[in-house]
């Protein structure tokens, strides 16, 4: 069967597409190592992303040390940077090492297969991080065939009764019937996206269907305090740690529960798999919380996360980060100058980086980005261009303040913004320096990142 039909028995499977990363156009790395290598960062157009490959590995590495504080398995989330270099220095640090990753799309499983990162043994589990779409199981079916070829699994997240049905419906059209890998999503707070709360009816007839069926082995359970980026301190990211390892234990607990009292469901073959995490969550896993996330769990503890690579001012408010442990910024350049133009009489500048360069995320703090070395903000952004704005010198933390902090026409000027993962998106290739072999301002690699879904 061709991935675009489907068996008109199976009215629950769409027809289906495969990802086309076979043809998805990217730049070719070699060709930009050999036009930007060596070339100091204000020889670059811009706006252009900048990546401290030292920095970045240092927060690779202080990641695997939160992992092992705390007596948990790492699975790194890929989907911030989407490049096959920095999942390699995620998952290899000088701290620890890790083979377990997430993803957000198709075409990162099909990209990290293609480069090579499963035949070397780098990466041998990957999740699939979203509920699965019924148009995409031909494509998460066949990718899961290859990718056991070279001795990885696959895994998917599921939610709905629902998808267990699609599973099963697709599964009777095969001669070899396959038992898919499957994390249940757990919602354990406010944040509303995917995932069932564990104590509800909803939670408990998802988890019937899935220790019921003969086409899911369940594997564990995974949730995402997303609502801890509004940490302010360790105490709170600590709690909200708390809460995802609850839920989690609850919802592993109740899958027990429920299998002692129904013979006819399936015994787990290993204990549950119980992963936690987002950035703030994973930076507050200490030695001190070890005993009290180790207490009384029904599973393995595992500890995710995918910002911390990279960081951005969203990060820097929880007060768990430092300005120092950013690792991306954007260059932009100052095209205008507007003298008296702010509400107070304060002046305006313009700059080239706008909201595709920048992304409208916001976060606590006012406007899309700081300046590196300024007291500076970009307050306002159209398109392709954005406003800077000065700001009290009480707000501003990305010092040492550089000269007497004004800006001129012609100035390149550095951004940190509010959440590197949408900046990052907007940008073809990423330009990486090394501050741990020059001042950070020569480039001494390129990054062309993985695009499409």
């Amino acid at each position: 069967m061709s991935a675009e039909e489907h068996p008109p028995s199976n009215p629950l499977i769409p027809k289906q597409s495969r990802t086309p990363y076979h043809i998805s156009g990217k730049p070719e790395k070699q060709d930009l190592v050999d036009e930007y290598k060596g070339k100091n960062l204000d020889a670059l157009r811009t706006p252009a992303l900048i990546i401290d490959r030292a920095v970045f590995a240092r927060n690779c590495a202080k990641m695997h040390e939160h992992a092992k504080a705390v007596g948990a398995r790492f699975r790194a989330h890929v989907k911030s940077h989407k490049t096959p270099e920095g999942t390699r220095l995620q998952l290899l640090s000088n701290a620890d090492e890790t083979h377990s990753i997430v993803v957000s799309t198709v075409m990162e499983v099909c990209e990290v297969f293609r480069a090579g990162l499963m035949a070397d043994g780098t990466v041998k589990d990957v999740l699939y991080g979203l509920p699965m779409a019924p148009n995409k199981i031909a494509d998460l079916s066949a990718l899961t065939d290859e990718l056991s070829a070279v001795g990885a699994s696959m895994r998917i997240l599921i939610d709905h009764p629902d998808q267990v049905k699609v599973i099963e419906a697709w599964e009777s059209t095969k001669a070899n019937h396959r038992r898919w890998s499957v994390f249940v999503k757990v919602d354990c707070g406010s944040h509303r996206r995917a995932g069932l709360k564990p104590d509800t009816p909803a939670f408990a007839q998802l988890l019937s269907a899935v220790l019921s069926s003969s086409s899911i082995a369940l594997y564990g359970f995974y949730t995402h305090a997303g609502h801890s980026y509004a940490s302010t301190s360790f105490a709170e990211a600590a709690d909200f740690l708390l809460a995802e390892v609850t839920a989690v234990n609850d919802a592993a607990t109740l899958a027990l529960s429920m299998i002692a009292k129904s013979p006819g469901m399936h015994h787990p073959r290993e204990p549950f798999v119980l992963s936690v995490g987002a950035t703030p969550t994973a930076h507050a896993a200490t030695e001190e919380l070890k005993t009290r996330v180790e207490s009384g769990l029904n599973g393995v503890l595992e500890l995710h996360a995918g910002n911390y690579p990279l960081l951005d001012l969203q990060q820097l408010n929880t007060g768990l980060i430092t300005h120092r442990d950013i690792a991306q910024k954007v260059l932009a350049t100052v095209i205008s100058y507007y003298p008296g133009r702010g509400e107070d009489g304060s002046d305006e500048a313009m700059c080239d980086a706008g909201a595709l360069a920048m992304s409208k995320d916001t976060g606590p703090r006012a406007g899309y980005g700081d300046i590196i070395g300024k007291p500076w903000r970009l307050s306002r952004v159209a398109q392709e261009h954005g406003i800077l704005t000065m700001m009290s010198p009480a707000s501003f933390e990305l010092g040492p303040l550089q000269g007497d902090g004004a800006l001129k026409l012609g100035d390149m000027v550095q951004i940190v913004g509010q959440h590197a993962c949408l900046t990052l998106a907007g940008y073809p290739w990423y330009y990486v320096v090394d501050s741990d072999v020059s001042d950070g301002n020569v480039v001494v690699d390129v990054w062309v990142p993985w695009k499409g879904w």
